[in-house]
């Protein structure tokens, strides 16, 4: 196929979004098999002191700091050897995680295993997700990646609720054993036969944009050669270009969000006197909440644009994080994981648009790989500020404040120094002498 007989769109690809939404799923079911049971086994598998709360969140930390890493190698690795190779490469990885955490004697086993994880998504997530900006239009951006955290975050919740039963019938090591070896071969075998590489369509679109400007023309960054370097990305996405700046800090403080539902929560609603399946929805109603919605919030960013919903996402979620401490009983944390959910469907597809936005095609699987480096560091940098306040304090409830203090002094900082992306609503020719 040559680039003049490739096509782009959600309609035109539609075979490939439809593989590239499955695979997507199934990472979050990857990662979402260690939602539920494995914080809950940390006390009753591991003889972890409740109250340990740093040593909680080891496993979080480690994931964030090596998923960050990866997410960065990803995006320049597919620009090079193309996404099907780096996506094939990231569930290789994970083959050995279920067979680890079986067979786990102490806590470091399980903080080994989810160092795999973090390789596992940093390669396999960021390529499903770079994979479908390549095929899709750039007013279908929002939509697109609506589609791709709605398919990736249902299945983490759907993963949360069906090892909590898997754990319930065959014990919670079988359980996730059996779970997580169906997903991963799955996963390999969908790979090999029917996920085509992309990289072809992302050069098209460079080509097309040389042959004929867009009639709103993107607000790229000025000063850059046509293929920059590594560490020439590396320095405009996080502080060169104030905008890619705002963005990135905000991405990485998101996660705290997700860090404290990850490490904390389900620990925190067992000593409330929650039972696994309890927690497994309660969790599961911040990730569907945060799935679903995301759908909606996607396709509302291709026509409001992504500043308001970004800033305001973040102080929503912030919100959501803040009542789990306000009330008690599974409905209000039904509600307060519902309400964090939200706000994170609002703000997470469209902190990635708009990085697609004002990153041109010949870089922009590095610019989004450096964007989800930062993000993905917030699972390590939230676990650790979180458990530290929980450690300092010695009570859970201090890292909920923690993480919801911080949603809203990041929203601020997105607020001041970010500006609309989406070139239909601010192309680059409107006056703007800053870019």
């Amino acid at each position: 196929m040559t680039s003049d007989t490739l096509k782009h769109g959600l309609r035109e690809n539609a075979d490939q979004v439809a593989h590239q939404l499955t695979q997507v799923m199934l990472v979050g079911f990857a990662i979402g098999m260690t939602r539920t049971v494995i914080p809950a086994m940390a006390e009753s598998e591991f003889g972890l002191e409740r109250g340990s709360f740093l040593l909680l969140a080891s496993f979080v930390v480690a994931f964030g700091a090596v998923k960050a890493v990866m997410n960065f190698v990803a995006g320049r690795w597919s620009e090079h050897i193309g996404r099907k190779r780096v996506l094939f490469w990231g569930w290789v990885v994970a083959l050995p995680i279920p067979v680890i955490i079986w067979a786990a004697p102490d806590w470091s086993w399980i903080v080994a295993a989810t160092v795999l994880l973090g390789v596992n998504q940093g390669l396999c997530w960021s390529m499903t997700q770079t994979a479908k900006l390549d095929i899709t239009r750039a007013e279908e951006r929002g939509l697109t990646m609506g589609l791709n955290e709605f398919s990736g975050y249902v299945g983490v919740a759907l993963a949360g609720i069906l090892t909590a039963y898997a754990a319930e019938w065959l014990g919670a090591r079988t359980g996730l054993l059996v779970f997580g070896i169906a997903v991963i071969l799955v996963a390999l075998v969908l790979t090999v036969a029917w996920v085509k590489d992309t990289l072809p369509w992302a050069k098209a679109e460079s080509a097309a944009h040389k042959a004929a400007p867009p009639k709103n023309p993107p607000r790229y960054p000025r000063g850059l050669p046509e293929h920059p370097t590594t560490g020439e990305v590396f320095a405009l996405m996080s502080w060169r270009d104030k905008r890619l700046f705002a963005i990135s800090q905000a991405g990485l403080v998101e996660k705290f969000v997700d860090a404290l539902v990850w490490a904390l929560f389900p620990a925190f609603l067992i000593t409330q006197g929650a039972s696994l399946t309890e927690i497994g929805w309660i969790v599961g109603v911040y990730g569907f909440v945060w799935g679903g919605s995301q759908l909606f919030t996607g396709r509302l960013s291709d026509h409001v644009g992504r500043f308001w919903p970004n800033v305001i996402g973040m102080w929503i979620s912030g919100a959501g994080v803040a009542m789990v401490v306000l009330g008690t009983g599974a409905f209000w944390w039904s509600v307060s994981a519902g309400v964090a959910g939200f706000g994170m469907a609002l703000l997470y597809p469209n902190l990635s648009a708009a990085v697609a936005d004002i990153t041109p095609p010949a870089w922009r699987g590095s610019a989004i790989g450096i964007y989800r480096f930062w993000r993905d560091l917030g699972y390590a940098i939230g676990a650790l500020g979180l458990g530290l306040a929980a450690s300092l304090v010695g009570a859970a409830e201090a890292a909920f404040w923690f993480v919801a203090i911080s949603m809203f002094i990041s929203g601020a900082l997105l607020f001041w120094l970010s500006e609309e992306t989406h070139p239909r609503l601010n192309p680059a020719n409107s006056e703007n002498p800053d870019v």
